[in-house]
């Protein structure tokens, strides 16, 4: 057994989408469905052992980042406006320049600002997009599918099997919740506290790679097209979940490709 809780397939692919399944199914009635995400996601981070106290690195900070934003998640529940999604927009922003400070910092002040200033507008661009499906339980869980998948398989074709694991267990435990549609014909609560770590931990994680990997910058555009895709494809007479969801991961899986293809072409074959 333990042997088996060491392969990363296990570690990144398994157990986050068993964990998220639970939660997802057991969470329904007090509507935090949505917590099955981040939640599938800790699982991941507790059996790597990626997250230790001493220096926060950028990979530890993602963990933090997304382990703590749920709490954030409360903002909108408690307060309405406009100025909700932008605060946490600019929070978004805020948290890739702190992730990827040590980076910068070893920078000449020209990457520094082009680097920081794209990080922060990736990752900003996702909190925004994706807020917009706190309410929107199918099209968020394709959208979390496709990101997970397309954030961690690039990563691994760009030589970093840690940020591999983070996307991959972000897009099995969004492939739970998503599949908990499918099978129910029921929707889910899903909520700000679904959408907020997805949009943080594949932010920050496509970010860090394109500073510190083989993964090309323009990678991240395929990335950031899912959430608007999920969000805006339009889905004619409503038909039931498990045709709605084969429909949205099928359109968004096709930009997690494209981002795939697009560091395959510069990176070449992963090095596993």
């Amino acid at each position: 057994m333990q042997a088996l809780l060491q392969n990363p397939a296990v570690q990144a692919g398994l157990v986050p989408f068993v964990v998220a399944l639970i939660v997802a199914e057991l969470l329904q009635r007090v509507r935090l469905s949505g917590l099955a995400l981040v939640l599938g996601f800790a699982a991941m981070v507790y059996l790597t052992h990626v997250f230790a106290l001493g220096v926060l690195t950028a990979p530890r900070k993602i963990v933090v980042l997304g382990l703590a934003a749920p709490l954030f998640a409360i903002l909108p529940a408690v307060f309405q406006g406009a100025w909700v999604r932008a605060l946490l927009t600019a929070l978004g922003a805020a948290a890739a320049v702190w992730m990827s400070l040590r980076i910068l910092e070893n920078q000449a002040l020209a990457r520094m600002l082009l680097w920081g200033a794209g990080g922060a507008a990736y990752t900003a661009w996702l909190v925004y997009w994706s807020s917009k499906l706190h309410n929107e339980s199918v099209r968020a869980g394709a959208a979390g599918m496709a990101l997970g998948v397309g954030t961690g398989v690039a990563a691994i074709f760009g030589a970093s099997l840690t940020l591999g694991m983070f996307g991959a267990a972000l897009g099995a435990a969004a492939g739970a919740y998503l599949l908990i549609h499918m099978l129910s014909n029921t929707y889910l609560p899903c909520g700000h506290v679904y959408t907020l770590p997805l949009a943080l931990i594949a932010g920050l994680t496509g970010t860090l790679a394109a500073m510190s990997t083989e993964l090309p910058w323009y990678a991240l555009l395929p990335l950031a097209a899912i959430p608007p895709v999920a969000l805006l494809i339009p889905i004619a007479g409503r038909p039931a979940l498990w045709l709605q969801s084969l429909l949205l991961s099928a359109a968004t899986l096709l930009f997690a490709g494209a981002a795939v293809f697009l560091t395959w072409r510069v990176a070449g074959a992963p090095p596993i």
